[in-house]
């Protein structure tokens, strides 16, 4: 037997899914580690912790085909991440995770010199804390000595191939997304190194999404239980994979996707840039383009509901041996659509897309003596939708109309969060039953790189079979209410979130880790 390995490097944790040549999941491997949150801001993962949990996932999978030929591995990473190191490859930071927004004073202040929307007209970045080119204003400004030591600057996926290989390349997928990268000319942007004061020769040599790298060390070889040759292939950026993984590469088909984070893409044969600074545009490879918007707040906003709100339902739920997450979604879908006028606005982490403000906070809005929790959960799924609906109607001014969502990610297993956006997006949403969509991608790219199949377009035999959920109009008329009122008071609390977060960062110490 043949087999092929999609490695999935995300916020919280390295997924290894083993593939048959069809694109059949043999087996996989979830590792976890921890999101450091030391202070106010901070977003950090630990280098030895993912590399640990890369090598464990991998040696499980590898277990797994039983002695068959592994033909290659590929990747599918979280974008943005940003790792320092000195000139003998020696770390100065931890992974700093796009989640990190301590750069948000030195953001402010590039976009408001005119010099912000100049380098984004070039690099398709919206100019963010998230960006690495934010990032490397912070370390500059903030942590001269690790600046002035660092010799070399990579991201996670990047890391884990130096450590294996002794490389340093980016494949122009993670380039795109760094906020560094000219995506007409597909180089580190002139621009861009002057502002941040980088030298092009600290960046990583910027490679095709299908370059591959064989000759690992031996003793990391042994360890996997992998041939020291076995080919590894670069692939690309999560939301990117997302995209081809669900089939949603033709015209007007939206992928969205809601892990701990989120996003909204189309895929098109160009970069598209828009003029508002709204939307992001980055690279599948040179022929596909994935034009859309991200947000901070997905999976991890019910992670929080269910941890402070729903403690008590844990316990609940290991004795009836279900999930706690289903069990609040049984809760919610007791309460009616649109959970009885109660709103609820999901920016626990600051916001990227739509409204692009690190300082962004939290809140529900008309809240009664008649809501209970079950309303607050409620409103809480809803909420994380409507900002993604809003991020679509930004898109559809650079892209055009959408025709239909194709759904992946955790949320995608819940029938009522795959219902509630056929509603509030008014529009048909299919999720494919194969939910390994980022790490299939991955290996279809592997297949293309290894000379395999001439084009990504045999993704869509890979796919699987899929559900449609069709608008119910008693919902979606209780949402075009609703959702006016929800853009409308996003912006006019735009005008105190600066204010409430500098109030926190002065009293509050310390974040929950």
């Amino acid at each position: 037997m043949e087999y092929l390995i999609g490695v999935d490097l995300g916020t919280t944790s390295t997924k290894a899914v083993l593939f048959d040549t069809e694109g059949h999941v043999i087996a996989s491997a979830n590792k976890g580690y921890k999101l450091y949150r030391d202070e106010p801001d901070m977003a950090e993962e630990d280098l030895n912790e993912i590399w640990e949990a890369f090598v464990d996932a991998m040696t499980e999978v590898v277990r797994g085909a039983n002695g068959g030929k592994i033909l290659g591995v590929s990747f599918s990473s979280a974008m943005h991440s940003l790792i320092a190191f000195d000139a003998d490859w020696q770390p100065l930071t931890r992974v700093i995770t796009w989640a990190d927004t301590r750069a948000v004073k030195y953001t402010e202040e590039l976009k408001s010199t005119g010099l912000g929307q100049e380098i984004y007209s070039k690099t398709g970045t919206p100019i963010h804390p998230m960006a690495p080119l934010s990032k490397m204003l912070w370390l500059k400004n903030e942590k001269p000595d690790v600046y002035n030591n660092a010799a070399h600057y990579l991201g996670i996926k990047e890391y884990l191939f130096h450590r294996l290989f002794g490389a340093n390349k980016m494949d122009i997928s993670i380039a795109s997304g760094t906020g560094m990268f000219n995506i007409f000319n597909l180089d580190w942007d002139e621009q861009a190194l002057e502002v941040t004061g980088i030298k092009k020769e600290q960046m990583p040599q910027a490679v095709e999404p299908y370059e591959m790298e064989k000759g690992m060390v031996a003793e990391y070889a042994a360890v996997m239980g992998l041939d020291i040759d076995t080919p590894f292939i670069y692939g690309a950026g999560d939301g990117p994979l997302s995209n081809l993984g669900v089939n949603a590469v033709q015209p007007g088909v939206a992928a969205v996707t809601i892990g701990t984070s989120g996003a909204i893409r189309v895929v098109t044969d160009a970069p598209k840039i828009d003029p508002k600074g709204r939307t992001f545009t980055y690279a599948l490879d040179k022929d596909h383009w994935v034009v859309g918007g991200p947000v901070n707040n997905g999976g991890d906003v019910f992670r929080w509901a269910r941890d402070k709100m729903f403690d008590a339902e844990k316990s609940t739920a290991a004795l009836m041996g279900v999930d706690t997450y289903d069990l609040l979604t049984e809760i919610a879908s007791k309460i009616p659509a649109g959970a009885d006028g109660l709103l609820f606005h999901p920016y626990l982490g600051g916001e990227r897309a739509p409204i692009w403000d690190a300082n962004a906070k939290g809140s529900f809005f008309g809240l009664t003596h008649n809501h209970t929790r079950a309303h607050m959960v409620r409103a809480v799924l809803e909420g994380i939708i409507f900002n993604i609906y809003m991020v679509a109607l930004a898109l559809e001014e650079v892209v055009g109309d959408l025709k239909s969502v194709q759904a992946t990610g955790g949320f995608a297993r819940s029938a009522l969060w795959r219902q509630m956006t056929a509603d509030i997006f008014e529009q048909p949403v299919t999720v494919p039953t194969a939910f390994e969509s980022g790490a299939l991608a991955a290996t279809v790219m592997a297949q293309k790189a290894l000379g395999m199949v001439d084009s990504l377009d045999v993704i869509a035999d890979m796919v699987g079979d899929s559900n449609t959920y069709a608008p119910n109009p008693e919902n979606y008329e209780v949402y075009r209410e609703l959702t006016p009122i929800f853009i409308r008071l996003a912006r006019q609390l735009q005008t105190e979130y600066a204010n409430i977060a500098n109030f926190q960062r002065k009293h509050v110490k310390k974040e929950d880790k």
